[in-house]
């Protein structure tokens, strides 16, 4: 009766689809548009399925990478009204990293135990091709077993007819000089009538899904995301979620789906073109569990971003459908240049408790999904391998490492005092 009375005032709609996609049916593109909708106990019901699906497809494992994101430079010129990263040859605080730089970067990722970096950058309109190329190979000679996971669909279509390869073609040639996976992002919204509003710009939905594929049909996996929360629908974002599903039935290149929330304060689409202010917590926690639902079984990695959720809400995204907490980041510019306050970087010490705390076993995984590590015990727990000054710790380490300074300091006084 209890069990009864908790549920009593769930829609009977919602009831339908939470049913049939637990049962293992395929939910529709407006079933997807219903539970987008979802709120008071169908929020609730919508998530617990979230995470009955979760523990379903992935069992209590939470998994995260220790990756690098190294952006080589921040001059753009796509102009995208959600973008405050972006800068132009002229500004004062631009960047262009030449190659040395960016192999000293990918060294201090490995000292901090990285078995990934992330590879992206702006639309540099005196690079081409073999900038992209140059970039692998300088970081594969020092390190040919970190895996490159890099150059968005975006980068792809701005250096690939530069080249004067096929797609496949070139996708290879850069696979030769060590690209390892691709970004799924440059997604934004698969609908062109809002790609043209938010990004005008940039490619197109055809396009994207042509570089998507070619790159699975060579064997390049990808991820996927999707950018919510700004002028999109909730039909645009089911519609999103079904090409997203139609591309992984045809390929199964996609290693895991990434719901990304729009930050807002610094950029031209909230400021000036009237967007929403980025997402709210139910809307963030109903797209973890619509994701889970809708994609599986074909996508079955759900990955929350810390960065844009911070860690709290990254918590209830677990108890949401989500099973993977992405990656540790170590540098992280284009959310924070628009206006994340969740920092850059969160230690692998730091997910393991997260993950701990909500009753979840950490799995430290590679970029494709492989184990690297079970930590099913805390006291087995290898030391951290983060910068040991005072202000690059982490967390507690950080507070008693400052506060046995400060107790120092103040024994010092009291010793001067009594002279």
């Amino acid at each position: 009766m209890i069990l009864e009375r908790l549920f009593s005032d769930v829609s009977p709609e919602v009831a339908r689809i939470l049913e049939a996609a637990l049962a293992g049916h395929e939910l529709s593109t407006a079933d997807a548009a219903v539970l987008l909708r979802a709120e008071g106990a169908d929020l609730f019901a919508l998530m617990r399925a979230g995470d009955l699906a979760r523990r379903e497809d992935n069992g209590d494992d939470v998994s995260f990478v220790i990756t690098r994101n190294i952006n080589f430079t921040n001059v753009c010129y796509v102009g995208c009204s959600f973008c405050g990263f972006s800068r132009h040859k002229e500004d004062a605080d631009v960047y262009d990293h030449d190659m040395e730089a960016l192999v000293a970067k990918a060294r201090n990722a490995v000292e901090r135990g990285a078995t990934e970096i992330c590879i992206q950058g702006g639309i540099h309109p005196n690079k081409d091709h073999s900038h992209y190329h140059e970039i692998l190979v300088a970081i594969k000679q020092e390190f040919p077993n970190l895996h490159i996971h890099a150059y968005s669909p975006e980068e792809i279509d701005f250096g690939h007819p530069k080249s004067g390869m096929s797609l496949p073609d070139y996708f290879r040639w850069l696979m030769d000089a060590g690209l390892g996976s691709m970004p799924g992002t440059a997604a934004e919204i698969l609908d062109d009538e809002i790609r043209k509003l938010i990004s005008p710009k940039k490619l197109r939905t055809a396009r994207w899904v042509e570089i998507v594929e070619a790159a699975h049909g060579v064997g390049l996996p990808s991820t996927s995301t999707l950018m919510y929360g700004h002028i999109e629908s909730h039909e645009h974002v089911a519609n999103h979620l079904g090409l997203i599903r139609e591309i992984q039935q045809r390929t199964g290149g996609f290693t895991e789906f990434v719901p990304l929330g729009f930050i807002h304060e610094r950029n031209i689409l909230f400021n000036h073109m009237n967007a929403r202010s980025g997402a709210s917590m139910p809307e963030d926690l109903r797209l973890i569990a619509v994701s889970r639902l809708f994609l599986r079984p074909f996508i079955t990695n759900i990955q929350m971003s810390w960065v844009k959720m911070g860690p709290k809400l990254a918590q209830m995204a677990l108890m949401s459908g989500a099973n993977d907490m992405g990656g540790t980041l170590m540098e992280e510019s284009i959310s924070r240049e628009s206006g994340s306050q969740h920092g850059e970087n969160l230690p692998a010490e730091e997910m393991r408790r997260l993950i701990r705390e909500v009753g979840r076993i950490p799995v430290q995984r590679s970029t494709t999904y492989g184990t690297v590590a079970r930590f099913d015990d805390p006291e087995k727990d290898p030391p951290s391998l983060e910068p040991t000054t005072p202000r690059d710790l982490a967390g507690p380490e950080r507070w008693r490492l400052q506060h046995q300074q400060s107790d120092g300091d103040e024994k010092k006084k009291l010793r001067v005092a009594s002279c």
